[in-house]
């Protein structure tokens, strides 16, 4: 369960209650104010109402530029809530409203000191670890290297119709993709390089396995965050790493292996295309969706837009390897 809280004048009071009591909130309480132009709202709320309840604020505060909603989260409450025994209207199956998820993932989508620095140290831990084929060390890069939410960030942003977040998104990701690059071709341009790796030489293959396994990380990722369950983003992390086959493409160009490099690129690619496509189609599937008319249709034709663009990548990138054996395992 989780509070919204509503700040705004006090001539929206009582349409604020309304909506409350029309959607079977579990409670709501107007907290006392010195302020008499302003006044504070408190709407207890349990998972699936909560989006419902935000667009209804949302419709009619637009023109109260003052008004604000705060999401509070809810570590318990007493008595205890039973099930309603009343089938709430869903706008989506996502158990997490868009504000939230916009608000967790679009962070992401940052690109800051921190990011770079995380980008910078994680390339380093992945990097000794391929050559040392330390796979404990692969694996602590993996779970540090932000480059997987960058991905997220975009597909919320078409999602939601939001090129802003898009174009940031973009933006954030070749900037942390190239960072990590450019660093792995110089530590394989002064590190001797470990030909004998397998976790270095397992980088420099792609199979349809790997097309499989980057769907099915991104679709959960998706489902992880917009369930509220950010724990399992943990293990998309490793299972579908983005960092391991950059840093790979990297060392095997420093080092002037350009015939493995060319099968890292490709599983880096396929990894990238695939972890884009089926995000979106996770928002798609899930009803990640603006709130108004006029929205929703923008991100409609941006949603279809970019799938067939990913789809036909994808594609194209299946049927090279394909007829390329030595890029498959």
């Amino acid at each position: 369960m989780k509070i919204i809280e509503v700040i705004a004048d006090a001539i929206y009071i009582d349409s604020i209650k309304n909506i409350a009591k029309k959607n079977d909130a579990s409670d709501y309480w107007v907290v006392s104010s010195e302020d008499e132009e302003r006044k504070v709202v408190r709407i207890l709320v349990k998972r699936e109402q909560r989006q419902i309840i935000m667009d209804a604020l949302q419709e009619i505060l637009s023109n109260n530029l003052s008004a604000r909603v705060v999401v509070i989260s809810v570590e318990a409450t007493l008595p205890r809530e039973e099930i309603l025994e009343k089938e709430v209207e869903k706008t989506s199956a996502a158990e997490t409203t868009r504000e939230e998820l916009y608000d967790s993932i679009g962070k992401n989508a940052r690109l800051n000191r921190t990011y770079l620095l995380l980008i910078f140290l994680s390339t380093v831990v992945v990097a000794i670890g391929l050559l040392k084929d330390n796979v404990a060390v692969v694996i602590g890069a993996m779970v540090i290297a932000p480059l997987l939410g960058p991905n997220l960030a975009m597909a919320l942003g078409t999602a939601l119709g939001d090129t802003d977040l898009m174009w940031k998104s973009f933006k954030t990701g070749l900037a942390g993709m190239s960072l990590a690059l450019v660093l792995s071709i110089i530590i394989g341009f002064l590190w001797p390089m470990n030909v004998e790796s397998q976790e270095l030489l397992a980088r420099t293959y792609v199979g349809l396995d790997s097309a499989v396994l980057a769907l099915a990380s991104g679709a959960a990722a998706v489902l992880s965050l917009t369930s509220g369950i950010p724990s399992v983003l943990v293990g998309v992390m490793v299972a579908v790493a983005l960092l391991p086959p950059t840093a790979t493409l990297g060392l095997m160009l420093g080092a002037g292996q350009t015939e493995l490099a060319y099968g890292a690129a490709f599983l880096l690619a396929v990894n990238i295309v695939a972890v884009n496509l089926s995000a979106k189609l996770g928002f798609l599937i899930q009803g990640i969706k603006p709130r108004t008319w006029l929205e929703k249709q923008k991100a409609k034709q941006s949603m279809t837009s970019y799938i067939i663009i990913w789809v036909m990548t994808l594609a194209t990138l299946l049927v090279v390897i394909y007829f390329h054996p030595d890029f498959i395992k």
